[in-house]
C-alpha cells in the first residue's frame, strides 16, 4: 500500500449541516475539498451512509476522501437522517424518506460555489445500494456514480431472501447489528453538550426492529420492488461503475448492470475479492489501486477528460485458478479476463446431465439432509477475515447427494452464472433445494465454486407461493451464484444438493424430502474459451491496474479484547442431538480515536439446531457497544435480537437497553409474530 501525503490540490476539511426539504431536518456533513474551490470549483463526491462518519467509518473516510480531494473534488461524506449526526429518526433502510434526502443533498452540493454542479456518488453495501437507488430517481446535477458489492434486486439478491428463501444467518444478524446500530447516539462535539441527549431519546423511542418488516413480506411485493432498480434499468442515466468480488454476496448485481445498463454508460469489475473496497489488501486479494480506477471514471464523466476507461473491456473479471479449500486465502491465483460484450459469445453453455457418463446413477435418488447441513457455509458476507471462506466440504458433501463427472481430460474455465435443472418430487408441500458445484481434487478434497438456493414455493416466481403437489413430477431449474474459475485436469466437477442448508436457509416447518430423477437433471455451465483473450486484448494490452494508493491512515489505536473467542465455533451436544454455531463477526472491534473517544464494541451470533427437528432452529444476535471520551461522556447500547418459529409462525423478540453515565435512558422489548407464508 502507498499512501500519499503530497498533493497537486492543497486540502481542507469543514463539517457542515445541509439542509432537507422538509425545512426542519439537517443532515451532518463533513466535506474535503481544494482550499482553492471558490475561486476554482470542482464536482463533488458524494458517500451517505448510517454507519457514523466520526468514528465507525472514520478510518475508512480517512483513506478516500482526503485523496479525492486532493485531485480536485470536494468529497462529502454525510450521515443518513436518524444516524450518527444527523438530525431525525431512523427509518427503514433504502425508504422513500432516506432517497429523498439524498436527492436533496445532491441539488445542496450542486449549488455550492465551490461546486461546478456536477456531482457523483460512491459506496460499497448500502452506500453502493443508496448510489444506485438515488440515481433511478435521476436527479440533474448527479452524473456518475461508483456502486461497490451493491444489489439491483432487495428481495433475491440482498440479506433477507436468496430463491424466496428466508436467510436466517443474515435476516436476523443484520436486522439484529442494525437495531444496535441505529440506537447509537449522536456525538456532543458535533451537536451540542445540550442536544445529544434529548436527540438521542428520541431516536431511541422511535426504533422498530427490521425484522418485524422484513418477515411481514415473504414474498417479493411492492416492499421488495421499491428501491430495486432492475424493475426499470432504464430510469439510471448517470455513468455506472460496478463493482463486485466473487467472494462477495451481491456479485451477481454486476453481471446484471453490465448486461441491462447501455455500453456507453457502465463498465463491471469484479475481483476475487470479499465484502470490502478493493484497495484495502484484505483477503482475499490481489488489491488494485481502486482509488486511480475510480478517479479515472470520475474525469471521464464529471470532468470531461478522456481518460480511455470507457475503451476498457465492459466487464474485467478475475479468473480463479484452482484452490485447495481454505477459510482465507492471501492471494487467489488467476489472472484478469475482459469481456466487450455481457453475455459474451465467449462464453457457450456446457450441459452436463446429472445422470450421465460420469455423474452419477440414472436411477432415482433420495434426498434428506440432516438439518444442520450447511454449517460448513462460511459466511454469508465475507469481510476479510480468518475464518469467512467454506472450508474443505467433505462433511457437507457427505450429508447430501452428490453427482461426480469423470476426471477432466483437460482444464475447463467458467464465468458467469451456472445453472442446475433438477425433475424432481418432493414429498411434502413445502421444501428448499440447494446445490452446491465443487472442485474435487484426485485426493478428494472438495472445494466449494458456487452454490445456489430455491424455495420450491417460489419455482414460479417470487411474487407468489405455490405449494407442491406430493407424489408429482416437476422440472425447476434455478441459478447459481456468479463464478469466475477454472477447474484443472483429473479434477472431478461435484454436484451436490441437498434440501437443507443451516444457518443460511431457515428450514420449512416440516421434515421433507426429495426424489430426484438424475436422468432428466442436468448442470449447465457457463464455458469461457480462453483462446478469446487474445482477440479481446488485441490493441490495447493485457488487463493491468495500479498498485494500491490511499491517503494517510487515521492514526487509530485498535484493541483486542482480554479474552479473545473464536470468530466461529461449532459445537454438537450429542445427548441432545444439537448442534450449535457460534459467530463474531469481527467488524471492527474497539477502537480509541485521537481526541479521545473510545469505541467499544462486541457482538456475538448463535444459531442452534437438531439434526432431525427443522422446528428447532434458533438464531440469536446479541450486541455491546460503549462509547466514551474522558469523564464528559459514556453512553452504553445493549441489544438482544432473537428468531425462532413453529409450523405456522415466525416469533420474534428483541430487547434493547440504553444508559448515560451508567443511569438507564431508554428501556424497550418487543414481541412480534407474523405468519409462514411462503418461508
Amino acid at each position: 500500500m502507498k499512501y500519499r501525503e503530497h498533493f497537486d490540490r492543497q486540502v481542507t476539511r469543514e463539517d457542515v449541516w445541509i439542509p432537507t426539504r422538509d425545512g426542519r431536518t439537517h443532515l451532518h456533513a463533513r466535506i474535503w475539498r481544494p482550499t482553492d474551490a471558490e475561486t476554482n470549483p470542482v464536482p463533488a463526491l458524494l458517500e451517505y451512509l448510517p454507519y457514523r462518519k466520526t468514528d465507525w467509518t472514520a478510518p475508512r473516510d480517512a483513506q478516500r476522501h482526503p485523496w479525492y480531494a486532493g485531485h480536485g473534488y470536494a468529497s462529502v461524506r454525510v450521515d443518513i437522517r436518524g444516524h450518527g449526526d444527523s438530525e431525525g429518526t431512523p427509518g427503514d433502510e433504502y425508504d422513500a424518506q432516506e432517497l429523498a434526502d439524498g436527492v436533496d443533498v445532491v441539488n445542496w452540493l450542486a449549488e455550492q460555489p465551490w461546486c461546478t454542479g456536477k456531482v457523483g456518488m460512491f459506496g460499497i453495501s448500502w452506500g453502493g445500494f443508496n448510489s444506485l437507488q438515488i440515481a433511478a430517481l435521476a436527479p440533474e446535477p448527479l452524473k456518475a456514480i461508483v456502486t461497490v458489492c451493491s444489489t439491483d434486486d432487495r428481495y433475491d439478491n440482498d440479506v433477507h431472501y436468496t430463491g424466496g428463501a428466508v436467510l436466517g444467518i443474515d435476516m436476523l444478524a443484520w436486522a439484529g447489528t442494525m437495531l444496535a446500530f441505529a440506537a447509537r447516539p449522536p456525538d456532543p462535539t458535533s451537536v451540542g453538550e445540550d442536544r445529544w441527549l434529548p436527540m438521542w431519546r428520541e431516536r431511541l423511542e422511535a426504533l422498530d426492529p427490521f425484522l418485524h418488516t422484513w418477515l411481514a413480506h415473504q414474498q417479493r411485493d411492492d416492499y421488495w420492488r421499491h428501491g430495486s432498480v432492475c424493475e426499470d434499468y432504464t430510469a439510471i442515466d448517470a455513468a455506472v461503475l460496478a463493482v463486485g468480488g466473487w467472494n462477495d454476496p451481491y456479485r451477481d448485481t454486476v453481471l446484471r448492470l453490465v448486461e441491462h445498463l447501455p455500453d456507453d454508460r457502465v463498465r463491471g469489475i469484479v475481483g476475487p475479492w470479499s465484502h470490502q473496497y478493493p484497495d484495502r489488501g484484505l483477503p482475499p486479494g490481489p488489491a488494485i489501486g481502486f482509488l486511480q480506477e475510480t478517479l479515472r471514471w470520475w474525469d471521464q464523466h464529471l470532468k470531461g477528460e478522456d481518460t480511455g476507461i470507457m475503451r476498457e473491456p465492459k466487464l474485467r473479471a478475475w479468473l480463479n485458478d484452482p484452490v485447495p479449500p481454505a477459510t482465507s486465502y492471501d492471494v487467489m491465483p488467476g489472472r484478469w479476463v475482459g469481456d466487450d460484450n455481457w453475455p459474451s459469445p465467449s462464453v457457450s453453455w456446457d450441459e452436463r446431465p446429472l445422470g450421465g457418463t460420469g455423474m452419477g446413477a440414472a436411477a432415482p435418488v433420495l434426498v434428506r439432509s440432516p438439518q444442520h447441513t450447511g454449517l460448513d457455509a462460511g459466511r454469508f458476507f465475507p469481510f476479510g477475515n480468518a475464518s469467512d471462506l467454506p472450508p474443505d466440504q467433505r462433511e457437507e458433501d457427505g450429508r447430501s447427494v452428490c453427482f461426480d463427472s469423470a476426471p477432466l481430460d483437460g482444464r475447463v474455465e467458467i464465468l458467469g452464472r451456472p445453472r442446475v435443472r433438477l425433475r424432481l418430487d418432493s414429498a411434502t408441500p413445502r421444501a428448499h433445494v440447494v446445490a452446491r458445484v465443487c472442485d474435487v481434487a484426485p485426493d478428494g478434497s472438495s472445494t466449494l465454486v458456487t452454490r445456489g438456493v430455491l424455495n420450491l414455493l417460489s419455482r414460479h416466481g417470487r411474487d407468489r407461493a405455490v405449494e407442491w403437489t406430493p407424489g408429482t413430477y416437476e422440472t425447476v431449474e434455478f441459478e447459481l451464484n456468479g463464478i469466475g474459475y477454472a477447474f484443472p485436469p483429473g479434477h472431478r466437477i461435484r454436484v451436490a444438493v441437498s434440501d437443507t442448508y443451516w444457518p443460511w436457509v431457515w428450514p420449512h416447518g416440516e421434515r421433507g424430502q426429495l426424489t430426484v430423477l438424475p436422468a432428466e437433471s442436468a448442470l449447465l455451465l457457463p464455458v469461457r474459451d480462453p483462446a478469446s483473450d487474445e482477440d479481446e486484448h488485441e490493441g490495447r494490452g493485457a488487463i493491468r491496474f495500479e498498485e494500491p494508493e490511499q491517503a494517510p491512515p487515521l492514526p487509530v489505536t485498535y484493541e483486542r479484547p482480554a479474552e479473545a473467542t473464536p470468530e466461529r465455533l461449532v459445537t454438537y451436544d450429542v445427548a441432545k442431538g444439537e448442534w450449535t454455531l457460534e459467530v463474531d463477526p469481527n467488524y471492527g472491534g474497539s477502537r480509541v480515536y485521537t481526541d479521545g473517544l473510545r469505541y467499544e464494541e462486541s457482538a456475538r451470533e448463535t444459531y442452534r439446531i437438531r439434526a432431525d427437528d427443522p422446528l428447532s432452529a434458533v438464531a440469536v444476535s446479541e450486541w455491546t457497544i460503549r462509547l466514551r471520551r474522558g469523564d464528559d461522556w459514556d453512553a452504553e447500547i445493549m441489544t438482544r435480537t432473537e428468531l425462532r418459529a413453529t409450523a405456522t409462525e415466525f416469533i420474534m423478540d428483541s430487547r434493547m437497553e440504553t444508559r448515560a453515565d451508567g443511569e438507564t435512558v431508554v428501556k424497550r422489548a418487543w414481541h412480534r409474530t407474523t405468519p409462514r407464508t411462503s418461508a
